[in-house]
């Protein structure tokens, strides 16, 4: 079923916090981990089924997201500013973009049958792109979609510059506190434990392992597919994954090293020279550290896993490549990152970096990285009209360059199931989705509603 949609803006605005105190403060302090990455946004869209509570209907639902809005970014005000010299964030008084639309159709009829390539219509800007202008770039922004029946989509943009996963979580877990009138279970983010423990550098020097980054991170030619792995189907996995080494896989290392597998499988068909491969998977790095930091400290406070083999090696086995990732996980602990923090942090980093450029930077790796959101609950946010009935993340990435071989996993919400939404490199893409092993363990965006099996 091709769903048509017509979309139409309403209103833009900018909410800026209530607090009046904000003007007064003192410029907000990146961490050299926000630093050292680009500025992109991260999309989530939240879709809501229209509620019988007459409370909730329409403009009650985008005047009661704005006033908590600006409740939410007078806590969280590095938010509501604006990058300066990829060091300081100020201008908080510029606020966070709110776009009103309006969607004529149903939503339950787009959601029997997603169509990923609507998806980013749903967003106030542009997923997983590069933002040259990082100066111009606000660090959140809102659209509210309200369909002819009554459901909401919800879209949000989130600036990776400083806001990660777990830092999304306490903005989303706060704001909706907020909405539904629950202000005393809002959250108190730390501010300043990031740029504390790993202090900015000055912007020149980390223009070179940022180009790095870039150069890596961002290219053209991608599609994005999504793909549910029912409860079975992991089950299966972990089991086949299982090694006297890592005797209980967990499902994010099953599902890593099996997508790799598949990976890798499609560049050695693709490739007339066999290239390593590397999975790059992010970890938060939260509770990895000595002292360890709050929950909802704020930044980007996550470090790569990073693991390698050979194409050349057509005997590696799924037991393998579960091996190899939970080593790189293992090692991620406080002797680790330890070097990474202080005034000398920028010198162990680029220690680091450089050990890896030298170990499979010059050998041109086939490149691909991970990113579990399995412990984040985005089914759980609640602005006061109900869970969501399904959070979508993106359509195309960012054009004409974007993310490249990104893969996303996250809750269905229901039986264990897992979403993967990849961005791939089109030609390994259709790879993948011939790959009959692939195919037995996956269902192909399959329908919000209708129970599935794997195919």
């Amino acid at each position: 079923m091709v769903f048509n949609m017509d979309i139409c803006i309403i209103s833009k605005e900018l909410i800026k916090p209530t607090s009046p105190s904000i003007h007064h403060l003192l410029p907000f302090k990146l961490s050299l981990m926000d630093q050292l990455f680009p500025t992109t946004y991260i999309p989530m869209v939240f879709f809501y089924p229209a509620n019988n509570n007459q409370d909730f209907k329409g403009l009650q639902i985008s005047t009661q997201l704005k006033r908590s809005l600006s409740q939410t970014l007078s806590t969280f005000y590095p938010l509501s500013g604006r990058v300066r010299n990829n060091s300081i964030i100020d201008s908080f008084e510029k606020g966070a973009p709110f776009v009103e639309t309006r969607v004529k159709g149903c939503l339950f009829d787009f959601l029997k049958q997603p169509q990923l390539n609507l998806l980013n219509k749903f967003l106030p800007c542009q997923p997983f792109g590069y933002e040259s202008n990082a100066e111009a770039t606000p660090q959140v922004a809102i659209q509210v979609n309200t369909f002819d029946c009554g459901g909401t989509a919800l879209g949000l943009c989130f600036s990776h510059k400083i806001i990660d996963g777990a830092t999304a979580m306490a903005f989303l877990d706060s704001w909706a506190a907020n909405t539904r009138g629950h202000c005393g279970e809002k959250i108190n983010p730390c501010l300043f434990e990031a740029s504390s423990r790993f202090p900015p550098q000055n912007e020149l020097l980390v223009q070179f392992p940022l180009w790095v980054t870039e150069n890596y991170l961002f290219k053209e030619g991608n599609v994005t597919q999504r793909f549910v792995f029912d409860a079975d189907a992991i089950a299966t996995l972990k089991d086949k994954a299982k090694s006297k080494r890592v005797p209980n896989p967990s499902r994010t290392e099953a599902l890593t090293a099996f997508i790799w597998k598949s990976y890798t499988e499609a560049c050695r068909s693709l490739r007339a020279q066999p290239r390593p491969s590397v999975s790059i998977h992010t970890v938060n790095i939260r509770q990895r550290t000595k002292p360890t930091f709050s929950r909802y400290s704020i930044g980007n406070l996550w470090r790569h896993a990073l693991t390698a083999c050979e194409l050349a090696d057509t005997k590696i086995e799924l037991n393998d490549l579960v091996s190899l990732t939970r080593a790189s996980f293992t090692n991620l602990n406080y002797g680790y990152l330890k070097d990474f923090e202080g005034e000398n942090g920028f010198q162990g980093i680029s220690r680091s970096l450089l050990k890896q450029l030298v170990e499979i930077g010059s050998r041109n790796p086939e490149i691909f990285f991970f990113s579990s959101w399995l412990q984040f609950d985005l089914n759980d946010v609640d602005f006061g009209w109900g869970k969501p009935i399904w959070v979508g993340l993106t359509g195309e990435v960012g054009r004409p360059r974007g993310w490249t071989n990104v893969t996303f996993f996250k809750q269905t919400g229901r039986n264990n199931e897992v979403e993967v939404w990849m961005t791939l490199d089109e030609k390994i893409m259709s790879v993948v989705e011939r790959n009959a092993e692939f195919c037995k363990f996956s269902t192909p965006n399959p329908s919000i509603f209708v129970p599935h099996a794997s195919s």
